[in-house]
């Protein structure tokens, strides 16, 4: 017996000796092992959705407008209205007076209440008033309509820091630039779906309110899959794997030396206004949305005055250079992932490399498309469409740089930086109006493209020399920053 027990004991010894050996070798989830599906792209389907409910229901307006003022009835069983240009332009223009105000409170709001929470209200309203927007203008005619958009402008104003906040705690490091293009291509998205619709909406046995009762209900509908699915982080979804949850938080911590639920008590607005890295940030972003605003806004006078084409009244046309956009982020994002798969490229080269083929290329392709004449509309449609569909690969270049440089502070410097660029893009018009005094000079519209081209240089040029994309020491101001000599991100 006392034999039986000494064997007993030692068996026991045995036994867990073996089970300390296998807690050794049990290791952090590696990215192949967290690979495949996840709550993270859940998540980023989920921001997407949030950015094409809220481009469709910011252009909704400017296909509407033009079913709620003809004058030949598109639908006669509805109401139109006799707006002056002066006053549809007014009212197209309206949505940015509150976008822009909200921005940089926006960052900090979805940080003290969490990002989730600003998203879901923030589109819920816009949502709202989307589907009141036929009711409201029957009541208050354009001036309560003019009311209502600058709330849908507030409203929508805490969507971009929102979901760069949210996307700074979901994307582990090497996976950042495809994660974000995922969600930011859903602005291409919106925007080309409300093109395609809403004219049969508007001629349609609904007529033009159903182009608000439609974008508006979609966003309400988006509002309630985001309130059961969404989430601030990973720390508050209570069904995230294990292995999936421990590899987005040691990715984190191990590029920003933070831990990922961190929450810095103090904003360091000095700093921020101080740093090369994010001054050379808000001037890329500034010249990138002087240049899309530029296209955005004026290419469909400049394809009726000089090129005899009305872009307008063909709503394949005014889509395909966005449809193209679309499609080609998700190339680029492909090509990242290899890259970044194979470790070709360095995440600064990476960015910058993208960030050069998203302006450069348009660059040159704007220049000549000046130079095209309305004998060669085939080819004035392709540089347009390069132009615009090329410019994507900004997605992988300063659009996710605001995470780069501060995982902590990402959607307070995509408010500051959307606010700034934002209000520089609306100049763009003015200056096309003080230059363009005879819409039929292409000499005229030639410099305007290249002051486009020019900005386009300027911008990705510094971003090239100053730009950086490793975190800052400003990023966790309450703690000492850890001295790392090795910076594998550069």
């Amino acid at each position: 017996m006392k034999f039986f027990s000494i064997l007993g004991a030692r068996g026991s010894f045995t036994l867990n000796e073996i089970t300390a050996n296998e807690k050794q070798k049990v290791k952090p989830p590696s990215h192949t092992e967290a690979t495949g599906f996840g709550i993270r792209h859940l998540q980023c389907f989920l921001l997407f959705g949030a950015l094409s409910v809220g481009y469709a229901l910011r252009v909704n307006l400017s296909v509407a407008i033009v079913a709620m003022t003809d004058k030949n009835a598109t639908n006669p069983d509805f109401m139109e209205y006799d707006w002056s240009e002066k006053t549809k332009s007014l009212l197209l223009s309206s949505f940015f007076w509150g976008y822009i105000c909200t921005q940089i409170p926006a960052g900090q709001l979805a940080r003290k209440f969490g990002a989730k929470v600003m998203l879901l209200w923030g589109l819920l309203l816009a949502s709202v008033l989307t589907v009141l927007t036929p009711l409201i203008t029957h009541i208050g005619n354009w001036q309560l309509l003019f009311f209502m958009r600058v709330l849908q402008g507030l409203s929508q104003g805490v969507v971009y820091p929102s979901v760069h906040t949210i996307l700074s705690k979901w994307s582990p490091p090497e996976e950042r630039g495809q994660l974000s293009t995922y969600c930011y291509s859903g602005t291409q998205f919106g925007t080309v779906v409300m093109l395609a619709i809403s004219g049969y909406l508007a001629s349609s046995f609904l007529g033009w309110p159903s182009i608000f009762y439609v974008s508006g209900g979609i966003g309400i509908l988006w509002v309630v899959a985001w309130k059961v699915w969404g989430a601030n982080s990973p720390s508050e979804y209570e069904s995230i794997s294990v292995e999936e949850k421990k590899f987005i938080q040691t990715s984190l911590d191990a590029d920003s030396n933070s831990k990922e639920n961190a929450k810095p008590t103090k904003i360091p607005w000095a700093k921020f206004f101080t740093s090369v890295p994010f001054l050379v940030l808000i001037l890329v972003h500034s010249t990138q949305n002087w240049g899309f605003w530029t296209l955005l806004t004026q290419i469909p006078s400049y394809m009726k005055n000089i090129l005899g084409m009305d872009i307008k009244s063909n709503a394949l046309l005014s889509a395909l250079p966005y449809t193209v956009m679309l499609l080609l982020s998700f190339v680029f994002s492909s090509i990242s992932a290899l890259l970044n798969k194979k470790k070709y490229l360095k995440r600064s080269v990476s960015r910058k490399l993208f960030n050069t083929i998203g302006h450069w290329i348009p660059m040159i392709s704007l220049v000549a498309f000046g130079y095209v004449g309305p004998d060669k509309l085939g080819l004035a449609i392709f540089l347009l469409t390069i132009t615009v569909g090329i410019n994507s690969a900004t997605y992988l270049g300063y659009q996710v740089n605001h995470i780069d440089l501060s995982p902590n502070y990402a959607g307070v410097l995509m408010g500051i930086t959307n606010c700034i660029s934002n209000i520089v893009s609306l100049k763009a018009p003015l200056v096309v109006g003080f230059i363009v005094t005879n819409e039929k000079s292409a000499e005229q519209w030639r410099i305007i493209f290249f002051i486009a081209a020019f900005f386009y240089l300027i911008g990705n040029l510094l971003f090239i020399i100053f730009g950086r994309t490793s975190v800052q020491p400003w990023n966790n101001p309450t703690e000492t920053p850890k001295q790392n000599n090795s910076t594998p991100a550069e």
